[in-house]
């Protein structure tokens, strides 16, 4: 009775004992330490180890281990309770039951569960899970015993329930005050960083104010300078301070403003641009933040091949003046303290307030332009409404010259098929010639027979026909192309029927067309008549065919093309397809810009289809719309208003395929 009274004793005393330990101690190793020193007072506890649970990634940490056997592991250690081993605390803390077993039964549950245990196998397991008050598993409370003397009873059982509903209660305190201590942590932190950026902010913001105020204030000169160096002096360290000028004109680099700790002037005033540091941004156009080997590894690449002034730089910060997209200048901030590096928001930050200054320089030119140009204004609009009316000279001459030079290679490409027909004619000709002579020869000698008549009047025939359907088709070639060159060097309105002109703009483009496996598909009412300017349709036409032969179809063994026609409110459509190479979606929206080509330094102008959008646009009075993407052909399709009129037969549909 007094050993079961003194046992109580021991208990309430190590209840009060948690107690006071998890008040008095912020190390919760030292607390589960001092548990388990209370806990050996009331109980045989020479193997003890408390496991800790972590739910958000499933994993255990050992956190008090103390065995006879098995070493102990590291406390900062995790394992994932998927891993093998470790059956028992792990299937206490994920059934948030406790688990009682001597040997016999751990090795039944062993072979039941097919899984290992990691440790040395125990006479008297015991293990009880560690849970909050809003029934979180927070862990394990494990003690067993190798000795079978020293066996757990029901009432070792009992206490041990009990001690580990207290240290939970503990456990829980513990981390509710670590929760807090790094929340209080992390707002401190927090509020220091937000106390920094406010300051940071404070510093950019009067930064920005006497950027402003200079902008205004009509400074020039190193006084200008100056006065950016103190700006920028406030908000990053610039004891080496430098900034120079681009001249594109020249393509030289000019120093306005220097100051360097270790060199009292700089090594060169104005050079030209080359593979400097300070050519590297201006040739890049970006800001750009180099270090030793950086700078090493710049210099290997080739990028840059000379430094210029004291090369003993530990950081450098380099940012490109940019007015309007073009570079203006540079600013260069330095150092030679290994102490004192610049990083990436230094370099932010100098960028972002050489925005602000290119703002206020270009401010700056802009008022002093103005006032020149208040000087000047009568001479400028002179000169402008001068380069104005040479601009439109100039592109009315490219737009005419794109035109001939179309029309030119027209032109060659008749001429070459007009040789055909016209060298048969030739060679009949002259083999008629050749068989007059000689039977005027043979009828002057007196040997003339009557049985030579007849093949002498065969040869006259056949060659006759061969002359005839050779003139003819010389004769078609050229009354086509002569109609079409009318109309496109003349843009004069009439009116024509549509198919026959353009079977005629086809038979002008056969030239361009021979020996290539091209199918066109003309889809065109037979009877349509136009009171319209045929000389841009078929430039259109004529446009649209070249581009698919140089671009579309290009290194393509074939290719077709559908060029349909119709009537819609009053509007005449014109639908144009191919189904070559396509374009992506870059070229496609610069496609009607003027020089726009990919073909450039191969022949293209790029006016091609700039001339078709001002001939729609402008004489038309139309809309055309392009449609394309890589490998899937290219449509255009074309609206615009016009005077017109049906003959014969209501509107029929004709197919006519020229190869």
């Amino acid at each position: 009775m007094n050993n079961r009274l003194q046992r109580l004793e021991a208990v309430q005393d190590m209840v009060l004992e948690i107690g006071k330990i998890s008040s008095n101690t912020n190390d919760i190793r030292e607390f589960l330490q001092a548990i388990h020193m209370a806990l050996s007072k009331i109980m045989y506890a020479k193997n003890f180890y408390i496991a800790l649970y972590d739910a958000d990634d499933e994993s255990i940490q050992f956190a008090y281990f103390l065995d006879e056997v098995d070493p102990p592991p590291n406390p900062t250690q995790k394992f994932k309770l998927e891993a093998p081993g470790s059956s028992f605390t792990k299937w206490v803390i994920q059934n948030q039951k406790p688990l009682v077993a001597d040997a016999i039964e751990m090795s039944r549950i062993t072979e039941d569960e097919k899984n290992t245990v990691s440790g040395a196998p125990s006479e008297h397991w015991m293990g009880y899970p560690l849970i909050d008050h809003q029934k979180r598993t927070l862990g394990a409370m494990v003690i067993q015993s190798y000795d079978k003397q020293a066996m757990y009873s029901n009432e070792d059982q009992a206490l041990f329930e009990m001690i580990a509903h207290h240290v939970s209660n503990a456990l829980e305190a513990f981390q509710s005050v670590d929760r807090l201590e790094r929340a209080v942590q992390e707002r401190t932190a927090l509020l220091a960083h937000e106390i920094a950026e406010r300051r940071r902010s404070e510093k950019i913001q009067s930064a920005l104010y006497a950027i402003a105020e200079l902008s205004f204030s009509g400074e020039e000169g190193d006084l200008l300078y100056r006065k950016l160096h103190w700006i920028v002096e406030n908000l990053i360290v610039a004891k080496n301070f430098l900034v120079a000028l681009y001249h594109p004109e020249s393509e030289e680099i000019s120093i306005q403003y220097f100051i360097d700790e270790k060199d009292p002037i700089p090594s060169h005033e104005r050079f030209p641009l080359g593979v400097g540091m300070t050519s590297y941004v201006v040739r890049t156009g970006r800001a750009q933040l180099i270090d030793k080997d950086r700078l090493k590894q710049l210099i290997q690449d080739g990028e840059i091949k000379q430094v210029l002034g004291d090369q003993d730089i530990e950081s450098w910060l380099g940012v490109p003046i940019l007015i309007k997209d073009k570079i203006y200048g540079v600013i260069i901030v330095q150092s030679y303290d290994l102490h004192h590096t610049y990083g990436a928001g230094d370099l932010e930050l100098l960028a972002f307030v050489a925005n602000h200054i290119a703002v206020a320089i270009s401010r700056m030119n802009a008022d002093r332009e103005l006032r020149q140009t208040k000087v000047n204004l009568e001479h400028q609009n002179n000169a402008i409404n001068d380069a104005l009316l040479a601009l439109k000279e100039a592109q009315s001459e490219l737009v005419r010259q794109e035109k001939l030079a179309s029309l030119g290679s027209l032109v060659a490409g008749v001429a070459h098929e007009i040789n055909t027909p016209l060298g048969i004619c030739v060679t009949a000709t002259s083999h008629l010639v050749e068989e007059v002579r000689l039977t005027r020869k043979d009828m002057a000698d007196g040997k003339f027979e009557v049985s030579q008549l007849e093949p002498f009047l065969d040869i006259v025939d056949q060659s006759l026909r061969i002359l005839s359907t050779n003139t003819k088709r010389a004769a078609s070639l050229v009354r086509s192309f002569k109609q079409v060159a009318v109309d496109q060097t003349s843009n004069d309105r009439r009116q024509f029927q549509l198919l026959p002109y353009l079977n005629e703009t086809l038979v002008s483009l056969q030239p361009k067309l021979k020996g290539r496996n091209i199918t066109i598909d003309i889809l065109c009412p037979t009877d349509l008549v136009l009171d319209s300017y045929p000389g841009a349709i078929s430039q259109i036409l004529t446009n649209f065919i070249m581009n698919s032969l140089h671009h579309g179809f290009e290194n393509r063994p074939n290719g077709h093309i559908t060029i349909k026609f119709e009537l819609s409110d009053g509007e005449l459509i014109f639908d144009y397809l191919d189904d070559g190479n396509g374009m992506n979606q870059e070229s496609l929206g610069k496609l009607f810009d003027p020089f726009y080509t990919t073909k450039r330094g191969q022949g293209g102008s790029g006016l091609g289809t700039h001339i078709v959008y001002n001939l729609v646009t402008s004489l038309l009075g139309g809309t055309i719309k392009a449609q394309s993407s890589l490998g899937n052909g290219l449509a255009y399709s074309i609206r615009f208003p016009l005077l017109s009129k049906q003959v014969n037969a209501p509107q029929k549909a004709n197919q006519d395929t020229l190869s």
